[in-house]
């Protein structure tokens, strides 16, 4: 393994790790807080997850990319902006750092390390929910990367806020976050039971929005 790769895996565990720290910690948080307003709890868990994915997509991307999303390095992989030798490994560094962020949320909070949700996420409206947030995510990411480069961090932490209230999964979008939230039985969690679903749509939308945005941007003499 070269240096260079060794730093964008650290990177891309590094701020996975931190994204699930705050989805998990804000979710705990804002549940003891709210006195039973699941409303106010999930506003909580919105507001510190927006805050907290533009500022780890901001420092890190100059690194790694910022991916923190194995569909996000898949779609790289497949458009060939990513090497097809770095996706697996970056997979790998980036559930390693959301099982890392769910167990460093859990010590925080002082609740037991090792869980499993009892949270039910399941149906056909929960499925598409979440195929509609990861095709939303890949769109803002390769539209945003295209047309307004600078501006992706608050384009991609502005979708997963809003998405979080329009969809009725509330938007995991990430296959290696959901695997994470699996093992939290806390607000953000998701039975283990629903995972395999979760990632089959999240690995639908995020193609269908790949093919998507290439014929969006595409050109031909023919076009106008």
């Amino acid at each position: 393994m070269t240096a260079g790769l060794a730093r964008r895996l650290a990177a891309e565990a590094l701020g996975t790790a931190g994204l699930l720290a705050v989805v998990i910690g804000s979710g705990i948080m804002g549940e003891r807080l709210a006195g039973g307003n699941e409303a106010i709890a999930l506003l909580a868990n919105t507001a510190a997850t927006v805050g907290g994915l533009y500022v780890l997509i901001t420092v890190l991307a100059p690194i790694s990319g910022a991916h923190f999303n194995p569909v996000v390095t898949l779609v790289g992989g497949i458009a060939r902006d990513v090497p097809w030798r770095d996706v697996a490994p970056y997979a790998v560094a980036q559930l390693a750092g959301a099982v890392s962020g769910v167990w460093i949320a859990h010590a925080m909070f002082a609740i037991e390390i090792l869980q499993a949700s009892t949270k039910v996420r399941t149906g056909f409206g929960i499925w598409l929910a979440e195929a509609v947030a990861t095709f939303g995510l890949i769109a803002c990411i390769r539209l945003g990367s295209r047309h307004a480069p600078g501006s992706v961090p608050g384009i991609v932490a502005a979708y997963i806020g809003a998405a979080y209230w329009f969809t009725s999964s509330t938007s995991f979008a990430n296959p290696a976050v959901t695997v994470a939230r699996a093992i939290s039985d806390t607000f953000a969690g998701i039975a283990p039971g629903g995972v395999a679903a979760f990632i089959a749509m999240q690995l639908a939308g995020a193609i269908a929005a790949l093919w998507v945005c290439d014929w969006l941007v595409a050109s031909s003499p023919g076009d106008e």
